[in-house]
This record gives structure tokens, sequence and C-alpha cells, in this order.
């Protein structure tokens, strides 16, 4: 499986996220991430790539892949400590220690449930590189 977000997708009204297959004349194949069955997905579906999203800071945007790689230092490649259902107020506190200058105003709890089940899934997955990983495949 890729270690990039490349091919990792979050289609608008399903459930977790997907990886792209195959490109039809309507649309795309996606296999879930959650339980591997393939969806045909129209090509007016809201479909987000997660290697485009990026979260607000005071000083800029920071692609996602990097908010991945700061839950990933902090968990030691394990699950994130907050479960995405915890309330408001741990979440928060959670997402201060990751990235205190992420943008209260503009980025919701509802963003932060969704970047840590993100993540969770694809650290399960192993769809996530860490940095000597990375390190290394530029090196070699």
């Amino acid at each position: 499986m890729s270690k990039d977000l490349e091919t990792i997708i979050s289609i608008a009204g399903y459930p977790g996220l997907y990886k792209l297959l195959a490109q039809t004349k309507g649309g795309f194949v996606a296999e879930s991430l959650i339980d591997q069955k393939r969806v045909t997905v129209p090509l007016r579906a809201k479909v987000s790539m997660l290697s485009e999203i990026a979260v607000y800071t005071l000083e800029k945007e920071l692609p996602l892949k990097e908010v991945f790689d700061l839950i990933s230092a902090k968990e030691s490649g394990k699950p994130a400590a907050v479960s995405p259902k915890a309330d408001k107020i741990d979440l928060e506190a959670y997402f201060f220690e990751i990235l205190p200058s992420y943008d209260e105003e503009r980025v919701y709890a509802s963003d932060i449930k969704k970047i840590i089940s993100w993540y969770n899934l694809l650290s399960q997955r192993g769809l996530l590189s860490t940095k000597t990983e990375a390190d290394q495949a530029e090196k070699g």
C-alpha cells in the first residue's frame, strides 16, 4: 500500500476514507479503508483529497500530512490518546498540545474529530509514513 495521501479521499455523505482505484465515464471507483467495499462515486459528489487539505494556524495553513506527523510523533505512531468522540474541551486541549498555533476561530471541534479519526484509520492501515521512513526513502 502506498504511504502517501495522494490517492486517499474523503467523500461527503460517505463514512470514513477511501482509496481511489479507477476512473469511469461517470465518476470513479473507490475502496473503503474501513471495510474494503468498493463504491462507484459520481463526478458530482463532493470529494476532498487528503493531500490537498490544510489546517489553519495563526501563521499559515499547515498541510494535513504535517498535522498527522505531529500526532504520530506525540503518540509514537500509536492511535491518538483522545477519542474522536471525546467532548469539545478534550478535543481542543489535545489539538492544542499537537498544534499550539492552530486558529481556534477557524478550526472547529468537528474538524478536530475528523482529523483524529482519519489519523487513527490511516495509522491502523499502515498508510502514514513516519519522518524516519520518509527521510530514509529520500536518501535511498
